[in-house]
């Protein structure tokens, strides 16, 4: 199925709340995160909370089985007991679909793991349909990941529209997460790599992140994870510049509140974390007409790149003490990032990792009503 790019303005499904700090609900009363890129300081700052209480329940030695909440702290264990999270994942992911199940799991909730291969959506079923039928069937939240800019936000949409009484018994609700859109947003990870950066620099107490620079370095035009970090640092106070070649960091990015650079080397030295993307080929097709498959067309070769943009040894010596190395993975190893950086005293990236599930679990609670922590 080739990529297509739903649009993203002029049909929101959500309104906001009068509370800042709260996610927008829909004309149902379901609670949605479809991006950050919006929301108000207050309600980024709620979820990272959230997200700081599930870390102090959980501890630093404490861990969730792949298959249950058996090992889970009691002030987590249950919080959604008898509720169903259906993982609508219509696109390849390793991180945040097991997390997103690791989390729910380790609430007490039922998962249920869908993917395009084995469903409808393989005999041409839209998502929206998919997912319409998947929450009628009881779900309580989906958590969707789509190749379309948009899908999700087409999926609360569809959802909203549905008559209480003749679609739904009345009274359910089912709220939908984004897991990743296209090239539109992936909100839970801008969370993830938020806290983690709080977390380095000693801002958990507040979140406020006035004062940092953070360096987004890649493929940021094809990225959905820059656009939810420049959302969420930029919101609580953090100064972020996107670097790269002009083909992957255009001037229109400049509209997202980020500075830009075309010079890796410049940037290094005053950033406090650098957040290094890869190349997503299998976001940029071939030309019309051509055969061959989605290719590096918006470098002039990857040796070029790596030796402008990659961060290696030399680079991490330039960076200033304290300052963090992240990645969002998947990582192709000597490309935009060497081992020595990878594997570096610097870098944060499977903290990162780890981090996920605690967001996960904070942004399912909250999508999901629950205030007992």
């Amino acid at each position: 199925m080739p990529p297509t790019s739903l649009p993203t303005a002029g049909f929101d499904p959500v309104t906001p709340t009068p509370d800042p700090a709260r996610l927008p609900t829909d004309a149902a009363g379901s609670t949605h995160l479809l991006q950050l890129g919006g929301l108000p300081p207050a309600a980024v700052r709620r979820l990272l909370e959230r997200t700081r209480r599930v870390h102090t329940l959980m501890g630093e030695t404490a861990s969730l089985p792949l298959s249950g909440p058996a090992q889970a702290p009691a002030g987590l264990r249950g919080l959604l007991k008898g509720r169903v999270v259906a993982n609508l994942f219509f696109e390849d992911s390793t991180r945040t679909r097991v997390s997103f199940s690791v989390a729910a799991r380790g609430l007490g909730a039922k998962v249920i793991d869908l993917t395009s291969v084995g469903s409808s959506v393989s005999k041409g079923e839209s998502v929206a349909d998919t997912a319409a039928n998947v929450a009628a069937m009881g779900a309580d939240a989906l958590v969707i990941r789509h190749r379309a800019s948009g899908a999700c936000h087409l999926v609360a949409r569809t959802l909203a529209a549905l008559r209480p009484g003749r679609h739904f018994p009345a009274g359910r609700r089912c709220a939908v997460i984004n897991a990743g859109d296209g090239r539109h947003e992936h909100p839970t990870q801008g969370l993830l790599d938020t806290y983690t950066l709080a977390e380095a620099h000693g801002r958990l107490d507040g979140f406020d992140l006035s004062g940092l620079t953070v360096a987004i370095v890649g493929d940021v035009a094809a990225s959905r994870v820059a656009r939810s970090d420049i959302a969420a640092m930029t919101a609580l106070g953090a100064r972020v510049v996107c670097v790269g070649p002009p083909s992957l960091v255009p001037a229109s990015l400049g509209a997202l509140g980020c500075a830009l650079s075309n010079d890796l080397d410049a940037v290094l030295p005053d950033a406090d974390a650098v957040n290094v993307l890869r190349i997503q080929f299998e976001r940029r097709e071939p030309p019309a007409g051509a055969t061959h498959t989605p290719g590096p067309a918006a470098v002039v070769s990857l040796g070029e790149y790596a030796r402008l943009y990659a961060l290696d040894a030399d680079r991490l010596r330039t960076m200033k003490p304290g300052a963090i190395v992240m990645h969002p993975g998947p990582i192709n190893r000597g490309v935009e990032i060497t081992p020595e950086a990878a594997d570096s005293p610097r870098s944060v990236v499977l903290r990162q990792v780890a981090h996920g599930v605690l967001v996960r679990m904070a942004v399912a609670c909250e999508c999901l009503g629950v205030s007992d922590f």
